[in-house]
């Protein structure tokens, strides 16, 4: 499948943003808790392969007009945030 997940902590400001939501930003998962879900639900061979990583200019865009200081937050969230290709595999029983 295809996701947005992310590296590191995102600050919450952005989380709460329900319009960073609905585009999938503010309720990615960081990717270590991405693969920990997968593991608990019996996947295997989990992959994350990074298709995109969003850059200080792509936060830059998003949050303009969000009540955001973007000048505080953009660069805080550099290299954090990427769209990927999830793989795994769940045996058979």
């Amino acid at each position: 499948m295809s996701d947005v997940v992310t590296r590191g902590e995102i600050p919450a400001e952005i989380r709460r943003s329900v319009l960073l939501w609905v585009g999938c930003i503010a309720g990615a998962l960081e990717e270590n808790e991405y693969r920990s879900k997968l593991q608990q639900a019996g996947f295997e061979n989990i992959e994350i392969e990074q298709t995109r990583v969003y850059r200080v200019e792509d936060a830059g865009e998003f949050l303009t007009d969000q009540n955001i200081d973007v000048d505080a937050i953009a660069p805080q969230v550099e290299g954090k945030i990427l769209s990927a290709f999830v793989r795994a595999v769940k045996p058979g029983d």
